[in-house]
């Protein structure tokens, strides 16, 4: 095989893996800021890649988009988060908003105040 295709073949990889490294980075981060742990959950959200939604042992909550799926989940497998098929039940009840969310999700309704 010429060094070029090999080269070629590698870097999806290699670009992959950067990915992966970056990902674990911010995850472990937001999980040690969110009293030692996270939970999350993945959901594709078309061209871009995936939504990778975090809820914190705080109930504190976060998201991050990946590149892929696969991305995601070695990200999430590497910083020690337990990934969940849905964002329902027990993992939902955990997830605590603050103002700004409700001021944002007013914002989106007919008649609600306007965004910022």
């Amino acid at each position: 095989m010429a060094k070029t295709q090999q080269a070629e073949e590698t870097r999806p990889d290699a670009r992959a893996q950067r990915w992966v490294t970056k990902l674990a980075k911010e995850i472990t981060a937001f999980a040690k800021e969110r009293g030692g742990g996270a939970d999350g959950q993945i959901a594709y959200i078309g061209q871009r890649g995936v939504r990778l939604v975090l809820v914190g042992a705080d109930g504190g909550w976060g998201d991050l988009v990946a590149p892929s799926r696969e991305v995601a989940e070695k990200a999430a497998e590497k910083a020690g988060v337990t990934l969940h098929e849905d964002l329902d039940g027990d993992l939902a009840a955990r997830i605590r908003t603050g103002p700004y969310e409700w001021e944002r999700m007013a914002g989106i309704q007919v008649g609600g105040p306007k965004n910022r």
